[in-house]
Formats: structure tokens, sequence, C-alpha cells
């Protein structure tokens, strides 16, 4: 049986416990942060708070831009169509088979359904990747289709993972 909350409990901060709307706070719990994001320094959706402990220096806090907006809209735009067009078709098989197979208009093997769906699915996933990969990181756009920008991009996203791992879990750089 699930205890029960009053309405003044609703209204209660993270520092506070369970049922503890008369003002009663967990020692050494974190107060919900009352200012939004915009009084702290951010100027839009996409620039991220980062919160960094160096060694004995306490909390340091610095507003820090994630991804330029015209990158991240062609990422978005190459992304939508390299992955909605397959799994748009993919939703069509099912639809195309069942129609077939509901007026017996063709007899349509479940199994042949479910591979050229789940292969759509797939190339869908797949558009996803190639969406984010083939276009340009730098402001300025790329080429139509982005195929000179994948071997740049998979070489910055390996240089990456290569300096956190280098950096250790102990640093908090990303």
């Amino acid at each position: 049986m699930a205890p029960r909350r009053d309405s003044k409990d609703e209204d209660a901060s993270p520092s506070q416990g369970f049922g503890a709307g008369g003002g009663e706070t967990i020692p050494g719990a974190a107060k919900a942060p009352t200012k939004p994001l915009a009084a702290l320094g951010a100027k839009n959706s996409k620039t991220a708070l980062k919160v960094s402990r160096g060694p004995g220096s306490g909390k340091r806090t610095s507003v820090q831009r994630a991804i330029p907006d015209a990158v991240a809209n062609r990422m978005a735009r190459r992304s939508a169509l390299a992955s909605g067009f397959p799994t748009l078709m993919g939703m069509t098989v099912f639809v195309a088979s069942y129609l077939l197979v509901s007026r017996d208009i063709l007899d349509v093997p479940p199994a042949a359904t479910l591979v050229a769906s789940g292969g759509c699915f797939l190339l869908g996933l797949v558009g996803l990747s190639y969406g984010v990969f083939s276009s340009s990181w730098e402001e300025q756009p790329g080429s139509l289709l982005g195929a000179e920008q994948i071997r740049v991009n998979v070489g910055r996203l390996r240089e990456s993972i290569r300096s956190m791992r280098q950096a250790g879990p102990g640093d908090s750089q990303g």
C-alpha cells in the first residue's frame, strides 16, 4: 500500500524528503535551481551549462556552445531525409503486405514482410548516422551528398574519444 501524499508534498523541492512539506530538509541534499538557464548566461537551448570540478578548486561553471545552430539544422535536415524515407518505406511494406493478403491478391509470406520491412528500418538507422557524419561540422555548408565529410567527421569523433580516454575518469573535460 502506497503512502498517502498531501497536496503540499507536490511542491517539495528535491532537497526535501517525501512528506517534508513542513520545511524539513535532508542534510547535504542539493536545492533545486530557482534561476532559469537564461539567467545563468545561456543564450539558447543549444547552449550547455558545464560544471567541472578541479582539484581543490571547488565548483566552476562556464557556459559552452555545444553545436552551432547552422550545423545542428544541417544535421537534422540530412538525418530526416536519410532516415525518414527508408522508415516510411518500412511502414509502407507492412500496409502493402496487409492489403495484398487481405484482398487475396497475393499470398505474401510473413517472413518476407518481416525481412523487407526490417531491411528498410535498418537502412533508416544507417541513415541517421549518415545524416550526422555527412554534414559539414563547419559553419559553411559542404556538398549536396557530403561524401567527402564522412571521413573527416569520423576522424574527429575518433580523436575526441581518444582524448577523453587519455584524460581519464577523474578529469571532467567533456
